[in-house]
């Protein structure tokens, strides 16, 4: 069975394609299961996300797309929430999808927050410890586990994108965050746009792979798609890459249910 949880449309402000066209290459690829999980409304970061007038246009998009492809392929309904401290809304969280994504995207810097992964701030990394920065991020994303609102981890280490990695080990800075998704029962995306970052290589690396496969945290796998051409990017690598570590089978899910499936 081939997955891909983690998709975007045009609401989110970055993105390029329509549902219909999403959907189609997803089929072509002989995708079985295709999450819509586009970026959650807030306040915070408008920019870069649907507003809470439009969560109804999407969430009628996707339900829609669910019934007129039913028979091609399973099509499910999702968000990928931003977990900023205040900005969690009840009118996302009481939602009734299939499943949510907790992700980070913003880290606190001085009294202000900075979007890590965006280039407008990359100079923020050459201002502070880096190490710091990292610790920072993965309290971050223990402290979103420990809400237990979530159900996928969004890529994990998504704090490597532009290639400034600390000089501690990675495995222990990751460390308490990966025992609390652990607790909270949350699955990890294998996530393919790391590919086509700078870092170049999967969210999340294979050195915290190998660490969640020993706790036994499960997986799902991701495009992160913003665009048709993205869909189902590098498959087939991040198969491999599960498959090296000693997995055989990924989760997906149905109105919060659980569903371990191989691939």
């Amino acid at each position: 069975m081939r997955v891909d949880l983690h998709n975007h449309t045009i609401l989110c402000n970055h993105a390029e394609g329509s549902v219909d066209e999403y959907i189609q290459k997803a089929i072509e690829l002989g995708i079985d299961v295709y999450g819509f999980a586009d970026h959650a409304p807030m306040e915070y970061d408008p920019k870069y996300r649907m507003s809470f007038e439009q969560k109804n246009i999407y969430e009628n998009w996707i339900l829609e797309a669910k019934e007129k492809y039913k028979n091609q392929i399973k099509i499910l309904l999702a968000y990928e929430v931003d977990y900023l401290e205040g900005h969690i809304h009840d009118e996302v969280i009481k939602t009734d999808v299939d499943y949510f994504i907790g992700s980070v995207h913003f880290l606190k810097n001085k009294n202000d927050m900075w979007g890590f992964d965006n280039p407008e701030f990359i100079g923020v990394y050459k201002s502070k410890d880096i190490d710091t920065i990292w610790s920072e991020y993965f309290m971050a994303i223990e402290e979103m586990a420990k809400t237990r609102l979530f159900d996928i981890v969004g890529h994990l280490d998504l704090i490597k994108v532009f290639k400034f990695l600390p000089k501690k080990d990675i495995r222990l800075i990751a460390k308490n965050a990966l025992k609390e998704i652990k607790k909270s029962g949350m699955t990890l995306e294998i996530n393919a746009a790391g590919l086509r970052k700078p870092i170049a290589e999967t969210y999340p690396s294979k050195l915290l792979l190998e660490e969640a496969y020993l706790l036994d945290i499960p997986i799902t796998f991701s495009s992160d798609a913003h665009s048709v051409d993205q869909i189902g990017f590098k498959y087939n690598e991040c198969i491999d890459l599960a498959k090296s570590i000693g997995y055989t089978k990924c989760m997906t899910y149905e109105k919060r249910d659980k569903e371990l499936l191989n691939f």
